[in-house]
């Protein structure tokens, strides 16, 4: 995203943008400047309101007090009314932007140029480009389609002009992919060939289709996860593999049982959320997991994304609380002195 709104910040300030910018910017100055007409002749009729009801109380004879009182009273109102125009008068003079002078804006036109070296020379500092970026977008709106990779971004520009695209985020797992049905019926249809899993994957890559997690082109491994997901799997040639002790598992094979991909429970077993080790004999994961392991892991398997990282610190937060109560109440079974 960032990189989209570098590039439409840069053809912003393109000369021949720019100069549309200008022209549109003369537009409403003048604009601004026949509204600022309205608002005086406005404040002129306060003005004369105020001061024929000035004079009306002043040529009152002292005798009638009825009239002089009501008189007293348009008056006060007329000036009362000068006053709020006025104040809102000063608010929208504040809110204009000041008009550019011919200086500043042959200024702007030469520095056009300029501005694309400038952002991509080695001198300019991430801050530097920041402060420019700040001068030029009020504000970038970014709306998501669900949880799939669609976004829409809309970029709030100094002014209040608006742009607005569709752009392409990462996601985390196939099933997030908006064109996931179309891309599991597809390697459905390939699975029922003679071709290999890496030979899919250049298919796939050649039809538009593209994986999560900012891939640009399938593997034979990701092929794998998607068929399995797709309930596609190719059948494997059989390999001799040793017998294993009880309750533990090759990790495809648990990784099947559990319906997940071999890849995040390889993770898994690297961070020490499941027990494993390298078989010696043929150099395969092995996963230690009894009945009990197995419901575990299939209860962390289903937990929403993100919440295995908040798991640790929920575990130590709770921790924090018994050893304070705990504390509490040792306090509170010492005898008082």
């Amino acid at each position: 995203m960032d990189a989209y709104v570098t590039g439409l910040m840069l053809d912003a300030l393109a000369p021949a943008a720019l100069e549309v910018s200008l022209a549109a910017a003369g537009q409403a100055e003048t604009r601004r400047a026949q509204v600022d007409q309205i608002w005086r002749q406005r404040l002129e009729r306060a003005d004369f309101a105020a001061d024929r009801a000035r004079r009306q109380y002043q040529l009152t004879e002292p005798e009638n007090r009825l009239v002089a009182r009501q008189l007293e009273k348009q008056w006060e109102a007329a000036l009362a009314e000068r006053q709020r125009l006025g104040e809102e008068y000063d608010r929208f003079t504040a809110t204009r932007p000041r008009a550019l002078t011919p200086a500043e804006r042959s200024q702007i036109r030469a520095l056009a140029a300029d501005i694309p070296a400038i952002w991509h020379a080695p001198t300019t500092t991430d801050a530097d480009r920041k402060q420019l970026i700040r001068h030029l977008v009020e504000r970038v709106q970014v709306t998501v389609a669900g949880t799939s990779e669609k976004a829409e971004v809309q970029v709030v520009w100094a002014g209040g002009h608006r742009t607005t695209a569709q752009i392409t985020r990462p996601v985390a797992s196939l099933t997030q992919l908006s064109y996931y049905p179309q891309l599991a019926e597809r390697a459905r249809e390939l699975a029922h060939t003679s071709l290999t899993h890496a030979q899919i994957a250049a298919q796939l890559t050649a039809e538009g289709f593209r994986p999560p997690k900012r891939c640009q082109a399938f593997t034979a491994a990701s092929v794998s996860d998607l068929l399995r997901a797709a309930g596609a799997q190719l059948p494997r040639n059989p390999t001799r593999r040793p017998p294993l002790a009880e309750h533990e598992w090759w990790l495809r094979d648990l990784a099947d049982h559990l319906g997940m991909s071999h890849i995040t429970l390889d993770s898994w077993v690297r961070r020490g959320w499941a027990a494993g080790y390298l078989h010696p004999a043929i150099k395969r994961i092995v996963v230690r997991a009894d009945p009990a392991e197995v419901d575990r892991l299939q209860i962390l398997h289903q937990t929403p994304r993100g919440q295995h990282i908040r798991r640790p610190w929920l575990k130590n937060q709770q921790a924090s609380i018994n050893n304070a109560e705990e504390g509490a109440s040792d306090n509170a079974d010492k005898p008082q002195v």
